[in-house]
């Protein structure tokens, strides 16, 4: 029988969650219901969290998995739709309103075959400030063989809602400079440190400088080739027809919050979304489901 716990432990102000599968161990902040790290025994993390990261109330922690919500990025980059669900979009933070939040965890399913926790936030019973809309978040985040995250908003309200979101995944890999993403080819990308303006990728995405792009159209199937490493992390989605790739090089990660001046290399965000011409309008009691499934595969090549 493979082996299987969930233990609770408090890391400086943050409550946690070690979930352990079989040789697959996963750590979760119950703020913003966020993955902190994920990996396989002695094998490099597939989910990549700051050596400098901070667990404090109220504050995002560099790494892992953060949920954005209700809206992705700069509020006022987001389509007129979902400014507008906001009172105040020119003072709003940057991702949204949830990452800091603390979510209610409504529980644990431990089998054979796998561990699964969800949390939940509801906007009614802990309305956001300056977003007036009732709506209900679930995200369920299951431990097999591979992590698999679910994130579900209901619109409670009696009126359309619009809303924009990201799964913010950041990838540990084992040099930028050496890495690429596969399933890209074909696809639309805004090149947002060049005005913004929109591209075609031609090819494997490879990497040779500070990284903002946003994907269009994309795949359900995409793939980080690592072959100093030796493996791809293999990424499949649903729910999400864009995504946001992301490295701040050297220049821009002398700035960030949490961040060693030198750890740009060992990562990469891959952030499965609805941005753009894909945001989700949600009618008076519509559901939405944004899921990630992903893996690591051995690569000889």
């Amino acid at each position: 029988m493979r082996r299987s716990d969930v233990e609770r432990l408090e890391l400086d102000e943050l409550t946690c969650w070690r979930v352990r599968y079989d040789t697959y161990e996963l750590l979760i902040s119950q703020q913003g219901a966020q993955i902190l790290s994920y990996q396989q025994d002695d094998q490099p993390p597939l989910i990549w969290l700051s050596e400098q990261a901070a667990y404090r109330r109220g504050q995002g922690v560099r790494g892992g998995v953060p949920v954005c919500w209700p809206w992705f990025g700069n509020l006022l980059r987001n389509p007129q739709a979902v400014q507008a669900m906001h009172l105040q979009p020119a003072t709003a933070p940057a991702h949204g309103l949830v990452r800091t939040l603390s979510w209610a965890l409504e529980g644990i399913d431990c089998r054979d075959n796998g561990i699964e926790l969800t949390f939940a936030y509801n906007t009614r019973s802990q309305p956001l400030p300056d977003w007036p809309h009732a709506a209900e978040l679930r995200l369920s985040i299951r431990l097999d063989e591979r992590l698999h995250i679910q994130l579900s908003s209901r619109n409670l309200g009696d009126t359309p809602l619009a809303i924009s979101q990201a799964l913010h995944s950041y990838f540990a890999i084992s040099d930028i400079r050496n890495v690429a993403v596969e399933g890209l080819h074909g696809c639309r990308y805004i090149e947002t440190l060049e005005d913004w303006q929109q591209r075609q990728q031609e090819g494997l995405l490879q990497f040779s400088g500070e990284t903002d792009r946003i994907y269009l159209d994309t795949p359900a199937q995409l793939s980080i080739l690592d072959r100093a490493w030796q493996r791809r992390i293999q990424l499949h989605s649903s729910g999400s027809n864009s995504a946001v790739l992301w490295n701040p090089w050297i220049d821009k990660a002398q700035r960030l919050s949490q961040f060693a001046t030198d750890a740009w290399p060992g990562m990469l965000c891959i952030e499965h979304a609805n941005v753009m011409d894909d945001i989700c309008l949600l009618a008076a009691g519509q559901q939405h489901q944004l899921s990630l499934s992903l893996w690591a595969e051995p690569d000889a090549t």
